[in-house]
């Protein structure tokens, strides 16, 4: 059974991206309520703090703008991340429907409900399966820091030291009308949740070339320019690689 789950998910891989999957990582479904989410966890002190980076949107949207089939993520950028991050507990979560189906997943979950209640819910289960009690550290990159944000400012229950976002899309609204696009009018949004969320420890990084999403969409959040670090030369997807120890140091 096991040398068929390798199989499964090389071949998962190696049909998103070319990545190598570290030795001590192991990939999980990880059952919550409405939907089984793909992770690769690597546990060597389950009682210690919990390194939890989280995927973006994925391959939502085809070159066209056409909603995808499967939202698989295509980019290797959060993978990176979690994989070359040497701390004791460190978990690379998806969203729901990339990588696995469930029975519930529909266009919506990747599109316009992409933040929807059952989403936050889902991602909210999985972590605290995860890391139950145990203190725990949040990356999100592009609409993963919507999550984070989320699933700590709205629900109640994770004892989360901090979170990391990076190109972090932390008002989808704004975002939508930024770029004159169709409202995610299925989603929950941060902003909703201002207050809570600045209580947080928190940090975020833009890319100074970064037209997806602009670092002012960012700082009109935040509202504290010390949180929001600059990243010359780093567009939404590329050219990250300059901040990795910073983030792999955090703990």
């Amino acid at each position: 059974m096991k040398k068929y789950l390798f199989i499964f998910v090389s071949l998962i891989l190696s049909g998103c991206s070319s990545i190598t999957v570290p030795d001590g990582f192991t990939y999980k479904e990880v059952e919550t309520r409405d939907f089984k989410i793909a992770s690769w966890q690597k546990v060597t002190n389950p009682q210690g703090t919990y390194k939890i980076y989280l995927e973006g949107d994925g391959y939502a949207f085809n070159a066209y703008g056409k909603p995808t089939s499967d939202p698989t993520p295509k980019g290797t950028l959060v993978r990176e991340l979690a994989f070359g991050d040497n701390n004791e507990n460190v978990i690379y979560l998806a969203r729901p429907c990339q990588y696995v189906k469930s029975p519930i997943c529909s266009q919506r979950h990747w599109t316009t409900a992409r933040f929807a209640p059952e989403i936050i819910i889902a991602e909210f289960e999985a972590i605290k399966q995860i890391a139950d009690a145990n203190p725990v550290v949040l990356v999100g990159f592009s609409g993963g820091a919507q999550v984070a944000g989320l699933v700590v400012s709205a629900k109640v229950g994770l004892n989360v030291k901090k979170i990391i976002t990076i190109a972090g899309n932390l008002d989808h609204l704004v975002w939508t009308q930024y770029h004159n696009l169709p409202s995610l009018n299925e989603s929950m949004n941060l902003e909703s949740y201002r207050k809570q969320f600045a209580t947080i420890p928190q940090i975020h990084y833009v890319g100074n070339d970064d037209e997806v999403i602009p670092s002012a969409l960012v700082k009109d959040v935040v509202q504290d320019d010390s949180l929001v670090i600059s990243v010359p030369n780093a567009t939404h997807n590329k050219g990250w690689e300059s901040i990795y120890p910073k983030i792999w140091a955090e703990n």
